[in-house]
């Protein structure tokens, strides 16, 4: 087996996380012819298939999921390594954004390891829905944000989380008809996710309140108005979790990314970050 070179790595974990060989070229700044070259050299080298493509689709194989752990970890590790011996200190300022679901649980414990490293890097963080933050990473107004990817090629995948149904043990809310529901925005994808769980399973269900507060759903749930849909991790220890049981059907879990904005490929203090955030954050394979 011949040395797995980092060019080859690089353009294979681009592809996957890219979910096409042009998106990828991107990525990597080189054009698509290119990035199937480097990837039939690495195919080449290691002695078998790693993805399956036809033209709509990109499938790992059992062997292409074996090397993506390792070739997330060489190439972390080569960043590190760069990281260590550059011996400029970081500065500057990160425009950085979180939803209020994720900020304590994924984006707290990231800051403790990245602040004490980086003293010269200003964190600006803004907490607002994911609806609020795709389009801000998008124009620029923010360098990067963790949130609930809209569509297969935003961002980069880190993992995913579940979402549950909630009530209060205090008030039997499930047992009514219609459903009472407190609900986010209307572009939210939990709102989308709950709306879509209840027409499938033909349950009648009325909306009584609206607010893109997670702290206003909490509160809705509390006082025995509605249940509602939350993020598993943002949902209090002190509030039911709601299930077939109650009449609840299953949701679909929020593919939780990285976005990270065009004008900031510039930014070593955001190249940092963002590795850190993949690396402290992304679920192995």
């Amino acid at each position: 087996m011949k040395d797995l070179q980092t060019d080859w790595l690089k353009c294979f974990v681009a592809v996957v996380d890219a979910g096409s060989l042009t998106a990828a070229g991107a990525e990597v700044h080189r054009s698509q012819s290119a990035v199937s070259m480097q990837l039939k050299k690495l195919e080449a080298a290691v002695g078998c298939r790693l993805l399956e493509r036809d033209a709509r689709q990109l499938q790992l194989t059992d062997e292409g999921r074996t090397l993506l752990g390792y070739a997330r970890r060489l190439l972390d590790l080569q960043a590190e390594a760069q990281a260590a011996l550059q011996g400029e200190p970081l500065s500057g300022l990160v425009r950085l954004g979180v939803p209020d679901d994720y900020a304590s649980r994924y984006m707290t414990p990231v800051l403790k390891r990245f602040a004490p490293r980086h003293g010269g890097v200003e964190i600006q963080l803004d907490c607002e829905q994911s609806t609020s933050l795709i389009p801000r990473v998008a124009s620029g107004d923010l360098d990067l944000a963790l949130i609930s990817r809209d569509h297969a090629r935003r961002g980069t995948l880190l993992f995913h989380e579940p979402m549950v149904w909630v009530g209060s043990p205090q008030f039997d809310v499930w047992k009514r008809t219609p459903l009472p529901i407190a609900v986010y925005e209307a572009e939210s994808l939990g709102r989308r996710s709950a709306l879509q769980s209840l027409a499938v399973q033909g349950r009648p269900y009325k909306v009584v309140y609206n607010s893109s507060s997670l702290a206003g759903q909490i509160a809705a749930v509390e006082s025995g108005l509605a249940v509602a849909v939350l993020t598993q991790c943002s949902a209090p220890a002190h509030l039911q979790v709601l299930g077939a049981e109650h009449g609840l059907g299953p949701l679909a879990p929020m593919e939780v990314a990285v976005y990270r904005s065009a004008t900031s490929k510039q930014s070593k203090a955001v190249d940092h970050l963002h590795r850190m955030l993949v690396q402290t954050l992304r679920q192995a394979g």
